[in-house]
């Protein structure tokens, strides 16, 4: 049986003219952007919301900044001593301060005064951090539900983040970001889930979410 495959149509000249014309509004645009974005200083990122990626998109910063030669702290709050890729990887770098300071998960623990004690030990960890200017980056991952279980005090947290040297870089990941916090922070992103393999039965996964 023949199958017949269509070739591809060519665009004409006037299409080609108007796409090239297209792409040289949008180039003058974002040199324009490009140009008026002079300010130079560390900025605040919050990634939250119930979607996979938060914590993966903070990691992603980190291998960025140690392409970078930069110095990078990093603070896990409320996810257990359990082995991670990330954890694995990152602590073969000398530049790289990794702490794991949580008890797992809310519902492993079922000890509020517990988890409360190890919140406030991992966040005497991450003010020392943020006094060091010698940081150029600190990950606070999990940082968020600290807060939306009151194991933290917003404002004494907002102060730190504050308070930091100017050319500090900050990232929070976790669900239910405060808004307070986001309306502190340079750069937030919501997370949107719209399938994820575990809701199918898919256990986590090496690699993806260990």
């Amino acid at each position: 049986m023949s199958v017949l495959v269509s070739k591809p149509t060519q665009p004409s000249e006037g299409a080609e003219a108007r796409y090239r014309a297209r792409m040289q509004r949008r180039k003058a645009a974002v040199d324009a952007r490009v140009a008026a974005a002079t300010e130079q200083r560390g900025v605040l990122l919050v990634l939250t919301g119930n979607g996979k990626g938060k914590s993966s998109s903070a990691f992603g910063m980190v291998a960025r900044a140690l392409g970078h030669g930069l110095r990078v702290g990093v603070v896990q709050f409320i996810k257990g001593r359990y082995a991670t890729g990330e954890r694995a990887f990152f602590r073969r770098f000398p530049e790289v301060s990794y702490h794991v300071m949580g008890e797992g998960f809310t519902w492993e623990t079922q000890d509020r005064e517990l988890d409360r004690r190890a919140a406030a030990a991992a966040w005497d960890v991450a003010v020392a951090m943020l006094r060091d200017p010698a940081y150029a980056l600190i990950v606070l991952d999990e940082l968020n539900i600290a807060l939306r279980y009151r194991y933290l005090a917003l404002p004494a947290v907002l102060e730190a983040v504050r308070a930091r040297p100017a050319a500090q870089h900050v990232v929070i990941t976790g669900r239910g970001a405060p808004g307070e916090l986001i309306e502190a922070a340079d750069t937030v992103t919501d997370m949107r889930a719209i399938k994820h393999a575990f809701d199918a039965g898919v256990r986590a996964q090496r690699g993806i979410e260990l």
